[in-house]
């Protein structure tokens, strides 16, 4: 997969159907079609009904909030990939800050979850990011990179290659702290480092990083417009059909 510009939304668990279904298309309306993904991750019950929204929409796809990561079998409750992939799924979220927190998944049940993403030729987007204890004690880059490591990195270069990172500050998301662009290019140019230094630069440099610490249209540009940041992963603000498309059509103002 090579680098591209991406605008995920996360409606996490918000919105009923028909409320989520008016969403998918409003933003197919307001859109402008670009270079640039958009990409929409409903809740699963929505899945089905907004990929009949949008589809032959090249520039909009569609993700899952989650997976389980056996084929099938007795796992009440639980969703397969085949399962996605059979309603026009082509993302999967995995990893994100919530689920680590909520429901205990360890980097290790991620690698599997990865593993199985991959096998079944969807894209993961993978989360990863650090809390503000963890980023006061200045060890939010090796945090970071002990997420990545061992979820990721017994990939080969050329299964790594189909994955896009996204990068969580957990302290810059509803607590009342705010990261600034520069604090975000950081970041995600050592994400970068350590993805060339496992396996190399090309590789590196054609990985999508998408940012996730409360993209909204006022912020989007500034943050966009940083050397490392290919997008956002953008929770609440893409719940609002206009503040969305705002943020999408922030990359059309990028040299």
């Amino acid at each position: 997969m090579s680098r591209k510009n991406i605008a995920a939304g996360n409606w996490k668990m918000n919105k009923n159907y028909e409320d989520g279904l008016t969403l998918a298309r409003n933003l197919l309306v307001h859109s402008k079609a670009s270079e640039a993904l958009m990409i929409l991750a409903p809740p699963f019950i929505h899945l089905q009904g907004v990929a009949e929204i949008i589809k032959g929409q090249a520039h909009i796809h569609l993700a899952a909030q989650n997976c389980h990561q056996k084929a099938s079998g007795a796992y009440t409750g639980e969703t397969s990939l085949e399962m996605l992939k059979s309603v026009g799924v082509t993302y999967v979220i995995l990893g994100h800050s919530e689920r680590r927190e909520y429901f205990e998944e360890s980097n290790e049940l991620l690698a599997e979850k990865t593993n199985a993403v991959l096998e079944s030729g969807l894209t993961p987007i993978f989360c990863c990011g650090e809390n503000l204890t963890i980023r006061e004690a200045k060890k939010h880059i090796a945090h970071v990179s002990d997420q990545l490591r061992s979820s990721l990195f017994h990939l080969s270069a050329e299964d790594f290659g189909k994955i896009v990172i996204a990068y969580e500050p957990i302290w810059a998301i509803g607590t009342g702290v705010t990261a600034s662009p520069e604090q975000a290019q950081d970041m995600h140019q050592a994400i970068r480092k350590l993805i060339a230094d496992q396996y190399s630069s090309e590789v590196a440099n054609a990985t999508s990083i998408l940012y996730g610490g409360s993209v909204k249209p006022a912020n989007a540009v500034e943050l966009f417009s940083q050397a490392d940041v290919d997008g956002g992963l953008v929770g609440g603000a893409s719940l609002k059909a206009e503040d969305f498309c705002k943020i999408y059509e922030s990359f059309n103002t990028l040299s």
